[in-house]
């Protein structure tokens, strides 16, 4: 990026005019922080306990990939604590039975298991006013798969550092947060539309059949999304269809001229896979899972959602060096492999979301860990040998939890009283009117419909400004995301009727040079910081575990 940065600015020095065509670069804006580019990876349907719950202990079984904590690797709020592996509320509330298990590890060789329940509703009351003891009967799903696992309390289940190998080796080596929740509850839609507004209120256009089931009338005359309806007019999108009202965190970035893009896997219509699968239809099958899944999923695509920031006929960029610009065909919108092209090219956007193709994406169901290790592992990997590095910031995140056991109930926030909530009770989620927030059409007041906030999940920031081998116990939400990115980028400007305005900060996760201020960065005694700026971690896809680094903490 900066070779041709310096090659745009030696061509602007003899020839003025040449410097307003010239595309935005990443490096021009001012920022709050030292980061000038952030990667949100965003996956799916991960709750903290099923992928940390015995976070830094790993079994260690004979021909696994083997986990060995640091010594000073700080706890986590997981599952050692309050006998909840051995008398957990699920195991001992009989209303679970059959499924009425404690938790219990899945083996690297069960990484395929079936998908969750995990809709707004059922998972209000799997947490049960705070009791966390109806996981089995409200939300689980039996199995197979994995192979024996015949009841509803599948949902028990976890995973070590023996198969999430990767993601507790970034944790080991930089930031992670064991209090960071779902803003609200729900699936991939209502999560997705969080990660980029913060809110899932005000409908511009929705249909009888997201009606039948994807949205609830938020007491305002408008209504709140809270299940997978696709956007509107997206051509890959199915019959129930919605379009949001309001503004996303794009729109704000566009206003502004700064550089951004989400790229998701099989966005790219033009291309044919090697099964022959192209368009919509474009398919991969996961050698763990063997289930054959569309790479591309229309409800796990947010800006399409909003038409200011949707591309509903899936338009190539004009060319690569346009992608993440204003005024290009794409509109922001481009497949996963348009990243990769990107940044290769030496155009590497201020704000990037990425989504995997569907087999790597982490859903339980048709994706699984290792896939989903593969995708996090390569991606991570060549960021990070990218000159642009030392000021690069990756988020890992997670649209919901699935439905897999957690058993922290976080700050309820955001109250709402519709006929979909039942955590406190039926149709209660606290009384929906003392701290429920508006919506961006309600004229101030309060909305029904986004309860939370939700299950609480695994959030890590992979940085060379990232603390080392860091638990952050501050509370954070999806929409913290977008509040970062607003303070850093657009000065601190908010969306109407978002969580934004309530969310808690990421910023306890890095270690920022000592007086910062957005020129130039140098520690207390005035030195560079340079060889924290380059740590590095690489990893094997396959395994997860260190192949080389230049850790220096």
């Amino acid at each position: 990026m900066r070779k041709v940065l310096a090659l745009g600015l030696a061509l602007a020095m003899l020839n003025p005019a040449i410097l307003g065509a010239m595309p935005q670069s990443a490096e021009n804006f001012q920022t709050k922080t030292p980061i000038k580019h952030l990667v949100i990876i965003f996956q799916e349907n991960v709750s903290f306990d099923h992928y940390f719950g015995t976070y830094p202990m790993a079994t260690n079984p004979a021909g696994e990939p083997a986990f060995h904590a640091k010594e000073d690797t700080p706890t986590v709020d997981g599952l050692f604590g309050g006998g909840l592996l051995t008398s957990n509320p699920n195991f001992l509330n009989a209303a679970n039975a059959p499924g009425n298990l404690n938790p219990f590890r899945l083996d690297r060789t069960q990484a395929a298991t079936t998908d969750q329940d995990h809709t707004y509703a059922d998972e209000q009351k799997a947490f049960h006013s705070g009791l966390m003891d109806l996981f089995p009967v409200s939300v689980g799903t039996a199995g197979p798969p994995p192979a024996g696992d015949t009841t509803k309390g599948e949902v028990m289940g976890y995973f070590d550092g023996n198969t999430v190998t990767a993601i507790w080796n970034y944790a080991q080596h930089f930031a992670m947060s064991d209090n960071s929740f779902d803003t609200t509850f729900g699936p991939s839609t209502p999560g997705a539309l969080n990660v980029i507004s913060g809110q899932t209120n005000g409908l511009a256009f929705h249909n009888a059949s997201a009606d039948s089931f994807a949205t609830v009338a938020d007491g305002n005359g408008n209504f709140s999304v809270i299940d997978d309806s696709d956007p509107l007019n997206d051509v890959c999108s199915g019959s129930a269809q919605v379009q949001m009202a309001g503004k996303n965190i794009g729109d704000l970035l566009s206003a502004a001229n700064i550089t951004w893009g989400f790229f998701e896997g099989g966005f790219d219509l033009t291309i044919t896979n090697t099964d022959g699968s192209t368009g919509c239809k474009r398919t991969t099958t996961s050698a763990v899972t063997s289930v054959k899944k569309v790479d591309y999923i229309a409800h796990h695509q947010p800006f399409q959602y909003y038409a200011s920031t949707s591309n509903p006929t899936h338009a190539r960029p004009t060319s690569v060096s346009m992608i993440g610009q204003n005024g290009d065909a794409g509109n922001h919108q481009y497949d996963i492999h348009d990243f990769f092209d990107a940044v290769s090219a030496g155009n590497f956007p201020a704000v990037s979301y990425l989504k995997a193709p569907g087999f790597q994406d982490g859903h339980s169901g048709y994706s699984d860990p290792l896939d989903e290790q593969t995708f996090l592992v390569n991606t991570i990997n060549f960021l990070e040998k990218q000159e642009d590095w030392d000021n690069t910031a990756v988020i890992i995140a997670y649209d919901d939890s699935d439905g897999w056991y957690d058993h922290v109930l976080g700050p309820i926030v955001n109250q709402s009283s519709s006929v979909k909530d039942f955590l406190t009770g039926t149709g209660a989620c606290g009384n929906g009117t003392t701290t429920a927030l508006p919506g961006p059409l309600s004229a101030g007041k309060p909305v029904q419909g986004r309860c939370g906030y939700g299950p609480r999940m695994p959030f890590l920031v992979i940085s060379p400004f990232a603390k080392h081998n860091f638990v952050d116990h501050s509370v954070t939400d999806l929409s913290s995301i977008v509040k970062f990115i607003e303070d850093n980028w657009l000065g601190g400007t908010r969306i109407t009727g978002s969580f934004d305005a309530i969310a808690g900060s990421i910023n306890n996760m890095f270690d920022f040079p000592w007086g910062w201020d957005g020129e130039g960065e140098r520690d207390r005694d005035g030195e560079h910081r340079d060889r924290e700026r380059n740590r590095r971690l690489f990893l094997d896809p396959t395994t997860g575990q260190r192949v080389d680094d230049d850790d220096h903490n």
